[in-house]
């Protein structure tokens, strides 16, 4: 059977968006789909995936006419989040049957009328938290159907752990992009960081990742009475993110809008206890207590502590990476996500023969 994936972007290091995209095509491929995946915004040929990728440089036109003629002999659409989903064809003749991945914040307040009608016609959506569908269903009653997938890393062996690992500076990291929507946690870490460093005087804070912010949050960070202690690397390629997580201590990424949160499963992955919030999907991935801490944004002494209690104890930051790590290993790693997923697109196909 003819599977066609569309979606934004399909190359590595895109994005969580886009990892939901790979993860679609390694599964379809595994089962048997032959798949055709177009990706609109890509500008170079991704050649890391085991289908053959038509890639369009935000050319939006082609990619329209292109899924328009994959409907002459492709019989399903998968799109990776609403917006791809809207140039799914409208014709009569050419209509297809589509599912649509719905992810996080584009679904939940001030969602746009054109995402809803793209939902509202799709013939299966797949949502990437019970955290996510729950949100959307109480702000627009359009989402009780989501099925709810998951997701994962790509990968399904663990991150070598350096073994010398507590001999470094005790180290929080954070890996994210610095947008306008500030929700990610740069600036309630940086705030938190002076009360860290007045109890662990050596204790570092990396901030990885670029975006339109990333000069605010390098002078938020310069002005900290704290600034010493504190690096802001900006963006940093996929193939150095490595040596980050080998020098961490802690991933800590106190977010108000993860619809999953990919990050906190690469965290664990690498055998790092994980900081988030309560506020949003974190709480279903990171285990309060047991994998890490979820803190309330809304009291900073919670995060102070969290950090304190982790950067100050190596012994108990390890075990809780340890149960991260096993975690990772139960539910997160790339064959939990197959094991998910395949029963999921084998049924909104009718089964691939």
């Amino acid at each position: 059977m003819r599977l066609c994936i569309a979606s934004q972007y399909l190359s590595g290091g895109s994005g969580g968006i886009a990892r939901v995209a790979r993860l679609t095509a390694k599964v379809a491929h595994q089962q048997g789909y032959t798949v055709a995946a177009l990706a609109a915004a890509d500008t170079q040929p991704v050649d890391d995936l085991p289908v053959p990728v038509r890639v369009f440089g935000q050319q939006r036109l082609r990619f329209v006419l292109a899924c328009q003629r994959e409907a002459l002999s492709t019989g399903h659409f998968i799109y990776d989040f609403p917006g791809t989903g809207r140039a799914h064809v409208p014709i009569p003749i050419l209509a297809r049957p589509y599912a649509v991945w719905v992810c996080g914040i584009e679904i939940w307040e001030g969602m746009r009328p054109d995402y809803r009608r793209v939902i509202e016609g799709a013939h299966t959506i797949f949502s990437i938290s019970n955290y996510s569908k729950a949100r959307a269903e109480a702000l627009h009653g359009c989402f009780a159907r989501a099925q709810v997938c998951w997701l994962s890393t790509y990968e399904d062996v663990a991150a070598e752990v350096r073994r010398d690992r507590q001999s470094g500076p005790p180290t929080a990291l954070i890996i994210a992009r610095i947008a306008e929507d500030r929700y990610k946690g740069h600036e309630p870490l940086i705030a938190a960081w002076p009360a860290v460093v007045s109890k662990i005087s050596d204790a570092r804070l990396v901030i990885a990742g670029g975006g339109v912010r990333l000069g605010e949050v390098r002078a938020a960070a310069a002005a900290s009475p704290a600034a010493a202690n504190i690096d802001v690397l900006g963006f940093v390629p996929e193939a150095d993110l490595e040596t980050l997580w080998q020098r961490a201590s802690v991933f800590a990424m106190p977010s108000l809008g993860e619809g999953f949160g990919l990050v906190y499963v690469e965290a664990m992955r690498h055998g790092l206890p994980v900081i988030g919030s309560i506020h949003d999907a974190a709480p279903e991935v990171n285990l309060d207590g047991v994998t890490g801490y979820n803190v309330d944004i809304g009291r900073p002494d919670d995060l102070v502590d969290r950090l304190i209690a982790l950067l100050g104890d190596p012994g108990h930051a390890a075990a809780m990476g340890q149960r991260g790590l096993q975690r990772w290993r139960e539910n997160f790693s790339y064959s939990g996500f197959q094991s998910r997923f395949a029963p999921l697109l084998n049924g909104f196909t009718g089964g691939n023969s």
